[in-house]
């Protein structure tokens, strides 16, 4: 016997055959992008579906421009299967903003960036927005052989999951401005917008193999710390979009100013912003430098270089004690610039966590494959996870612009 469970009757739908229809089309299209090339057959297979409820699904999916047919497979006998893949012509234009600059590129459905360009960030949000949509406009006018399913947007600070607006970002600095609202304007394509940190969660559920693990925190380490939360199976978002925000809980309430307004945040400590700030502390009057810099000062030798990446790490270690505490992950993934210098951050964190484990064995932590550009690809993912979840007719596929 299973018991009684709590059921909560507002959010609860009765289960039909258009859910089990939606599930299964959800399966194979995952068992495609994993697998691709594939026949139907082998779907069938890894599946447990009937060869008739495969074909149907995949018919439907190939009307809707997700699935192509390629090359015919090889089979010592009988007939040759017709194998399948995803349409690399769906691309998505990808938005990562930072508080100084915003990186625009396309993504391909299989997560791969085909191009991608940097323009300035200012505190004026109507002038950022404007060298945004300028970029766009020119990827788009480049990009005439390619269906844009939408634009996603990877933010520096939270939004609200049902009004679509940034409320939380102290590090952009930005008053409140409807920037879905002023890019959706300018080009008739739905705009999706997220946190960063859960922006390269999703991209590493929805681009990478992260099958069986049910309790996942990605920590973003850039201008400041967030945090995405996959917890039993299902992301995180919290009231308003804020779960998650543990780079602005304090580690000491008598420390340094926090953009938030409070004192002594993770952030301030364990930031790359505050490495950089470590490194100009122990070489009084040089001028500032780079987080990238201060990286390539570590590898050519600097001593100061070196034990201000030491201290930025010792101080991701104490915070991920939080993290860990709260939420007691099985995997912590790590995304940001310090992935590219990871055996300098590594062994220090371990060190840190380790010690603090209530009980059981310390979390994984490893770095996600692709530092920076994660968040680009989760800003992708956005558009793919929204539009592949809205089974559509094969008349709305030619609706999309290229």
């Amino acid at each position: 016997m299973t018991g009684i469970r709590h059921v909560d009757l507002t959010e609860t739908q009765v289960a039909s055959s258009e859910t089990a229809r939606r599930i299964n089309r959800d399966i194979i299209l995952e068992l495609i992008r994993e697998n691709q090339p594939t026949s139907r057959i082998e779907l069938s297979r890894a599946s447990g579906l009937q060869k008739s409820t495969v074909s149907q699904i995949v018919e439907q999916l190939i009307s809707e421009n997700w699935v192509v047919e390629r090359a015919v497979g090889a089979t010592p006998r009988g007939r040759r299967p017709t194998l399948l893949g995803l349409n690399e012509h769906i691309v998505a234009i990808a938005v990562d903003v930072h508080p100084r600059m915003a990186i625009v590129a396309v993504v391909d459905l299989n997560g791969r960036l085909l191009s991608q360009s940097k323009v300035p960030v200012t505190s004026e949000p109507a002038a950022s927005t404007r060298l945004i949509v300028d970029c766009i406009r020119r990827f788009k006018a480049f990009f005439t052989d390619r269906a844009i399913e939408g634009i996603g947007v990877s933010l520096p600070g939270r939004v609200d999951p049902e009004s679509q607006r940034l409320t939380f970002a102290p590090n952009l600095r930005w008053p409140d401005f409807d920037l879905k609202g002023a890019i959706e304007g300018e080009f008739g394509l739905q705009v999706s917008m997220e946190n960063a940190a859960t922006a390269c969660l999703l991209a590493e559920l929805t681009f990478g193999r992260m099958d069986g693990i049910r309790d996942i925190a990605l920590v973003t380490i850039s201008e400041g710390i967030g945090a995405g939360v996959f917890a039993d199976g299902r992301i995180i978002s919290g009231a308003h979009g804020m779960a998650g925000e543990f780079g602005h809980i304090p580690l000491d309430p008598e420390g340094p100013r926090c953009g938030c307004g409070r004192k002594g945040c993770w952030e301030m400590y364990a930031s790359c912003r505050a490495a950089v700030g470590y490194y100009r502390k122990r070489r009084a009057g040089n001028k500032d430098v780079s987080f990238q810099e201060l990286l390539n000062l570590a590898e050519e030798g600097s001593k100061d270089a070196q034990e201000a990446l030491e201290q930025q790490a010792l101080y991701i270690g104490r915070g991920l004690r939080i993290v860990i505490a709260s939420l007691s992950p099985a995997l912590i993934l790590i995304a940001g610039e310090i992935t590219s210098a990871w055996h300098r951050f590594e062994g220090i964190i371990a060190k840190e966590v380790k010690s603090y484990v209530l009980a059981g064995t310390p979390p994984r932590i490893i770095p996600t494959h692709e530092g920076e550009m994660a968040r680009l690809r989760g800003a992708a993912a956005l558009v793919f996870q929204r539009q592949i979840a809205r089974p559509h007719s094969a008349g709305d596929a030619g609706s999309r612009q290229a």
